[in-house]
């Protein structure tokens, strides 16, 4: 028989965590509103065990807590028992904080970004090291998943993987505005773009940035008149203030 995994709430994170989960997870899932979760289900493909907020019993059940960071409390204070497993994706909330607001034998931190809605998340997590295997092997149905040792760290991960997906959608609008400017058609400079961060998700799978970055750059030529004007522009270093500000704002948050 499969195990239940018990999702509290049903936002989209929620939604995307479950498409990876439902091959082999059984998934109940607890909100207020019941609309909510009737479309939840439709959107899902199959059927769900449906639960409302109020007095909800998690008694020895595994939790993804998925609600937004500032509803912990108002959501906590609605729920009896006490939990086997707390799976938390709240941004900025730290392990302390869970353990105050909800019972559980365990916690986990975990931090997906919205790469999941394809089942491509660079998801970071940490917490309860008897947990590991099982946030792991939940994690990786929805992409690649990556234990870290602190919550330091994974407020770090957040900087990099939670936000870099706006970083890097920057960069490919930057790119594709560059092609435009200089006398390519919009929509063929889109393809072009796809194109490109597609091969260069693969590409950076297997090779260091800065190998894959000698190997395209000769002397003298294209590529290098380019970086030249990206280093000038000081890309480099926005990038790494952006790692830094980012994560100031976790720690801010948490």
């Amino acid at each position: 028989m499969p195990k239940t995994v018990t999702f509290i709430g049903n936002g989209n994170m929620a939604l995307a965590i479950a498409q990876g989960l439902k091959e082999n997870y059984k998934i109940e899932v607890v909100g207020r509103n019941s609309t909510h979760l009737d479309d939840f289900e439709k959107a899902l493909g199959i059927s769900i065990e449906k639960h409302a907020l109020e007095n909800f019993d998690i008694s020895d059940k595994t939790l993804i807590f998925a609600v937004k960071p500032q509803n912990l409390q108002e959501v906590a204070l609605q729920l009896k028992g006490k939990a086997k497993a707390l799976f938390s994706i709240l941004a900025g909330t730290t392990l302390e904080n869970l353990q105050k607001s909800l019972p559980s034998q365990t916690y986990v931190r975990a931090m997906p970004n919205m790469a999941a809605s394809v089942q491509a998340s660079m998801t970071t997590l940490t917490g309860d090291i008897r947990l590991k295997d099982e946030a792991l092997e939940l994690f990786v149905a929805i992409g690649k998943a990556h234990w870290l040792g602190s919550e330091k760290e994974i407020d770090i991960a957040t900087a990099l993987a939670g936000s870099g997906p706006a970083y890097l959608a920057l960069i490919a609008e930057a790119l594709t505005d560059g092609a435009v400017n200089q006398g390519l058609k919009r929509a063929d400079a889109m393809v072009i773009m796809q194109g490109l961060f597609n091969g260069f998700g693969t590409l950076i799978q297997e090779q260091h940035p800065a190998l894959l970055k000698d190997a395209v750059m000769s002397p003298g030529g294209t590529t290098a008149a380019g970086y030249a004007a990206l280093e000038k522009a000081g890309v480099r270093d926005a990038c790494i203030q952006a790692i830094t500000q980012a994560n100031e704002r976790a720690k801010a948050l948490s």
